[in-house]
């Protein structure tokens, strides 16, 4: 697990760049990676990445049924987001969606609590609504759209496996999120993470990214031999990092 400064670290960065990372540092196949295999829409894009810690939940809000004793399950709901430590991401799995989307989880009640008790934001796949307020409570959000109702919106299940947009998650796991879809990084992938990020986007810029943009104006012959020889010192800089850390 890693500590806050880590995980404000990764922040810093987007999550194709953390994927850059995650895919230098595991052992897994890259066509591994658990992600989004769907589209995802980041709502507030100008609140840059967020990172942290899976807590789950599942509602149907088409289903009444749920609303019995819905404040008790509220209740109960809470005291699980307090026993996990944060930053958390709350991970909603929708029973309705894709086909009956009717109403939502989220709204400027639900964002503000949330943020009370540690959570920095959602990925959802179903809807969200109240999304400038969601945005002023600092409360990023990633869905399959927007709607106008809650319906009956009520917790059903919670620190529980989902599945959202083909991608499983479980409580705890590290999630990393913004415009571009979330990635969830396992533990045993997590130990040299943050300097693999670093690492990883710093050989770019040394490398491949120089080449391309000090070709400019030369001929192309040159500027294919600059970029033949730039990969191949990207290539030989992460393998020198892979065994650095052991991993090769």
């Amino acid at each position: 697990m890693l500590d806050y400064a880590d995980l404000l670290k990764l922040k810093r960065w987007n999550t194709p760049t953390v994927y850059n990372g995650w895919e230098s540092v595991t052992k897994k196949d890259r066509l591994d990676v658990r992600c989004n295999r769907e589209e995802v829409k980041d709502f507030m894009p100008q609140m840059g990445s967020m990172a942290g810690y899976a807590v789950t939940v599942t509602f149907e809000p088409s289903n009444k049924d749920h609303f019995v004793n819905n404040e008790d399950k509220w209740h109960r709901y809470r005291e699980y987001l307090v026993s996990v430590p944060g930053p958390k991401i709350v991970v909603v799995q929708d029973f309705d969606s894709p086909d009956k989307i009717i109403g939502s989880f989220w709204g400027e009640v639900c964002s503000n609590m949330h943020r009370a008790l540690g959570c920095v934001g959602t990925v959802t796949d179903g809807a969200i609504r109240d999304v400038d307020e969601m945005t002023n409570a600092g409360f990023k959000a990633l869905a399959r759209r927007l709607c106008v109702g809650h319906a009956y919106s009520v917790p059903v299940a919670w620190g529980v496996p989902v599945e959202v947009y083909g991608c499983n998650v479980n409580p705890g796991d590290l999630i990393h999120a913004d415009k571009h879809g979330f990635l969830v990084i396992p533990e045993d992938d997590q130990k040299f993470l943050v300097e693999a990020v670093v690492y990883m986007d710093t050989n770019e810029c040394l490398t491949t990214i120089s080449a391309a943009r000090q070709g400019v104006g030369k001929p192309l012959d040159q500027v294919v031999l600059d970029l033949d020889q730039a990969s191949a010192r990207f290539a030989e800089n992460k393998e020198a990092m892979q065994k650095r850390f052991q991993l090769k």
